[in-house]
């Protein structure tokens, strides 16, 4: 936020309140795109218990899913894993706290697989 002196030195100096909209656009728009040159950088987690809490249930995250009934295996996203899990809260709190990375249903066992997270340079 800016200091007072700061605010009444804009005030003060004749420039115009359109000048200063397009100098503020400008700004943004070198820095958004000296953000855009630098490539993001990615880092795959294969471990639960090092992914943010937020993220293990996200649309980013993997899940293995082994079908017993078929012997099927397939993969899921966390927000399909979480609503395999139903009712079983116990194990989504374990599972948020990193002590189980795997959950069964009754007709599937549901492994967390990996999840790529965005690393700030």
């Amino acid at each position: 936020m800016k200091s007072k002196d700061e605010i009444e030195q804009i005030l003060i100096s004749e420039t115009s309140i359109d000048e200063l909209i397009k100098k503020k656009i400008e700004q943004e728009f070198k820095t958004e795109l000296e953000k855009s040159n630098h490539p993001p950088v990615t880092k795959v987690e294969t471990e639960l218990s090092k992914v943010p809490k937020h993220l293990i249930f996200s649309k980013d995250a993997v899940y293995k899913v082994f079908n017993r009934k078929t012997k099927v295996q397939t993969y899921v996203n966390g927000i399909q894993a979480e609503s395999m899990l139903g009712l079983q809260n116990n194990v989504r709190e374990n599972m948020l706290h990193g002590q189980q990375s795997a959950f069964t249903t009754d007709d599937a066992y549901v492994k967390f697989e990996r999840i790529i997270l965005n690393v700030q340079a």
